[in-house]
This record gives structure tokens, sequence and C-alpha cells, in this order.
């Protein structure tokens, strides 16, 4: 039952908004980990949403934008030390400590820092929050769908803008797919893409959005192309959440650690639908691997440039064999193989142990290919020699 998650004025709120009372038990469900897992059964799945099921048992994953290697070395330190601690709920006060290193890194008070098991929950909980059956959520087409595929779960409205020939964010067009939406999802570096939306544009539409909507800035691979960010909005009172994990260049995916920048009111307000407690629940060796990691600044560069000479080569490669390679500014690289549908590509790549990304409906014979280290592109160019006929 809904009332089991969240309290009378959480209940009350959602239903001042539109939604039913049938529609609070789908709410619930977003924020029970077990069902919203189950995409088997039509809710959103979280993570990677969408790794095939093959990828385990392929020499060469390059299909979910993992990282190539595990957590920094100071953050695998930093980890491994506190697992003697572990029968202390908090030892120390990792939690804050994480904060207070988030807020000398991003230059954000304290009270604007919600970490979070990952950015799943946070998204997800974002269109909870913010949207309703009469306002909805514009998002990006193609981008990251977990934003779509939660509002369209709770019966919201959705718009799905393309992107500009610049696979950018067509931010004006977005606003004008719905100018009364309560979310719009900017997700940049966009994912498939790889693309940066100009942070000019995000400022014009967060101008220039209707009253009380917020705008969602997803820069889960900002590190990968080292660009400027939106954390600045946090803290100048607009009204965005900015959102950042540490399943990408971190190497932490598994680990499922992420954080979220917004004003203090609009942490509340996510925060009240189960009392906050996926922001709480923080395992400590993920707590203290993130802090240790975020001011690696010197480690981030490197594996950035790691990232860059493999995908450099990877595409002038894949251009000597005829194929169009769409811009990208992140660890992903999207394959138009003209005529030929992407997923029939993906299990050629399947039958060499190399395991490629998935396509998206807008684009059906392009697929995203996960920029691995230069040994997993190495083998990458070796296995589309073999399967890739003009």
């Amino acid at each position: 039952m809904p009332d089991r998650l969240m309290n009378d004025e959480a209940q009350d709120d959602l239903l001042s908004r539109g939604y039913s009372r049938r529609q609070l038990a789908r709410i619930a469900s977003v924020f029970s980990l077990g069902a919203v897992a189950a995409a088997s059964v039509g809710r959103p799945a979280w993570a990677s949403a969408g790794t095939p099921d093959a990828a385990p048992s392929a020499k060469v994953r390059i299909g979910a934008n993992e990282c190539w290697t595990g957590p920094m070395a100071p953050g695998a330190a930093a980890a491994a030390g506190i697992i003697a601690s572990g029968n202390r709920y908090s030892p120390h006060d990792e939690r804050g400590d994480f904060i207070r290193t988030v807020m000398q890194v991003e230059g954000v008070p304290y009270d604007h820092v919600a970490p979070w098991p990952g950015s799943s929950d946070p998204l997800s909980r974002s269109v909870v929050t913010f949207t309703s059956p009469t306002r909805g959520l514009v998002t990006a087409d193609p981008t990251f769908e977990l934003a779509g595929r939660t509002a369209e779960w709770l019966k919201v409205p959705v718009k799905r803008v393309p992107l500009k020939p610049d696979l950018s964010h067509d931010v004006k067009a977005m606003l004008a797919a719905d100018p009364n939406a309560g979310l719009y999802y900017i997700c940049t570096p966009n994912n498939p893409t790889g693309t940066i939306t100009p942070v000019a544009d995000i400022e014009w539409l967060v101008a220039n959005k209707p009253a009380g909507s917020i705008v969602l800035i997803d820069e889960a691979y900002t590190h990968f192309a080292g660009v400027p960010t939106c954390s600045y909005m946090a803290t100048a009172g607009k009204d965005v959440v900015v959102m950042r994990t540490f399943s990408k260049i971190f190497g932490m995916a598994g680990m499922r650690m992420g954080y979220i920048m917004a004003r203090p009111d609009l942490i509340g307000r996510m925060m009240r639908y189960d009392g906050g407690m996926q922001s709480g629940a923080l395992p400590l060796p993920s707590l203290a691997c993130a802090t240790a990691s975020l001011t690696a600044a010197d480690l981030i560069a490197e594996r950035r440039h790691q990232m860059r000479e493999a995908r450099g080569m990877t595409i002038e490669h894949v251009r000597k064999r005829g194929l169009t390679v769409l811009p990208t500014d992140a660890n992903m690289i999207m394959i138009d193989w003209k005529s030929k549908p992407a997923h029939e590509m993906q299990a050629a790549f399947r039958g060499q142990s190399v395991e490629i990304g998935r396509s998206w409906p807008i684009w059906p014979t392009v697929s995203r290919v996960t920029v691995g280290s230069m040994d997993d592109m190495t083998a990458f160019c070796g296995a589309l020699d073999k399967v890739w006929t003009a």
C-alpha cells in the first residue's frame, strides 16, 4: 500500500497535483528497488536500462557505457580501509565527509548536496516530484530513457523532441513541445550520442521555462568531456537539479554511488515520498571510495586522455571502413550501419565475443558502442573487419 512508504503529506501532495489513488501504488513501486528493477513486468528499469543478457559472457564488453577499469587507486584504498569498521552504521561521518568534498570540488553549500545510491533513484524521483497528469515531462530523442519510462509508467504525458543537427538538445523546441511541463530533462553529454548541449542553451531554458517547473540536468558523463558544468546554477537559486554519478569515469558502476545538487527545498520535496530512505541507504565503502576519488584530478584527467586516445583510434578505423560515426565528446560512439539493422550488427559482434551497445527507435540502423580500453577497442576493430561487408 502507498501509505507504507509515503506519509499523509506526500500523498495529499500527489493527489492535489492530479494523481489518482490508483496511481499512488505505481508511485510507491518507483521507490521499491525490487519492483523498479523488474522491467519484465512493465516497470521502468534502472541502472544501464538495457544491458543485454549475453553481455557477461563476452570477452569484450563495450555495450553498457561502463568504465573499462575499476575504481581509482585512492578510492579503492579508502573503500578497503573502511571494511574493518563495517560493524558500525557510521564509524565517523562518512556521509558528511562526502558532502564536504563535493562542496570543495563544486563550490556548492552543504545543504545543496544529497548523495544517492547511483543516479537512477533521483532521476525517477524527479519525475514523481515535479510532474503530474497535468504537467508532463519533456525529453530529447534519442536520450537516456529512464525519465521517459518512469513518466509513462505513472501515466504522465511525455514529449520527445529530436536533437538538433549538431546533436545538442533543441531547448527551444522542447519548450514549444510543452510550454507547461513540470520537468525538462537535459542529459549532457547526452546518452547515447555523447554530445554536449551548451551551457548557454540550458541557461535559456531555465530562464524561459514556465513558473514552477524544473530543469533536470544529468551530467553523468561530464568528466569524460571536461567541459563547463551546471553546478553553479544550483547555488544561484535556479529551478534546477544537477545530477552526477560515479558509474562512469570513476569505475564504480557496481558500487552504486551518485549525488544531486539543488536548492534545499527541492531536495526536501524529492525526499518526502519515502522519508529519503534511499538517500540514507549508502554503503560505507561506496561513500569512502567516492570521497577519495572526487579530488583525484590528475587521475580523472589521465582516464579522460586514455579514453580519447582509444576513441580516436576507433573512429579512424571505422571511418576507413566507409561507415559514418557521429560526433561525440564522451565515452561512446554512434555508428551508422547504413541499411543494416543495428540489432543484426549487435548479434554479429556477439558472435565474435564482442558485446556492443544497442540502438534507439529513432535511429534503427545506428549502434552505440562504449569506448573501452585500447585493447578493447583494438579487439572491436578486429571484429569489425570480420563482420562488416559494405
